[in-house]
């Protein structure tokens, strides 16, 4: 079992730039992948980025060039850099952890808020 506490979201004009971060705790050497998922109001939730424990990291083509995924493994943070933010990468970012046995835990959400 492992937990994760998001924080860094807040409120940005578009075109500005805020970093995420995913503290995760508890049985970190069980992890295999870190995903950041997002669900805007009215909407479900969609995957963003994603970085397994090697450092590949996978984006979403509505994120892809403006967002960067990265792990500190010595830190157990994971980390969301999100650049020429928009109106439409409004939402509540949340981290998630797939373990190696299949399982997957969440964080409990950051509002990430862009005016235009």
């Amino acid at each position: 079992q492992v937990q994760l506490v998001e924080s860094g979201g807040g409120l940005v004009q578009a075109g500005g730039s805020l970093r995420l971060s995913c503290v995760v705790s508890g049985n970190i050497f069980s992890i295999a992948a870190m995903d950041w998922y997002r669900q805007a109001p009215g909407k479900q939730r969609e995957w963003v980025a994603g970085v397994t424990s090697g450092g590949r990291a996978n984006y979403a083509e509505s994120v892809k060039g403006r967002f960067t995924i990265s792990r500190d493994n010595a830190k157990a943070t994971t980390y969301l850099q999100m650049n020429s933010l928009k109106p439409e990468d409004t939402a509540v970012y949340y981290c998630a952890a797939d373990s190696l046995f299949g399982s997957r835990n969440w964080g409990q959400g950051t509002q990430v808020t862009v005016s235009s």
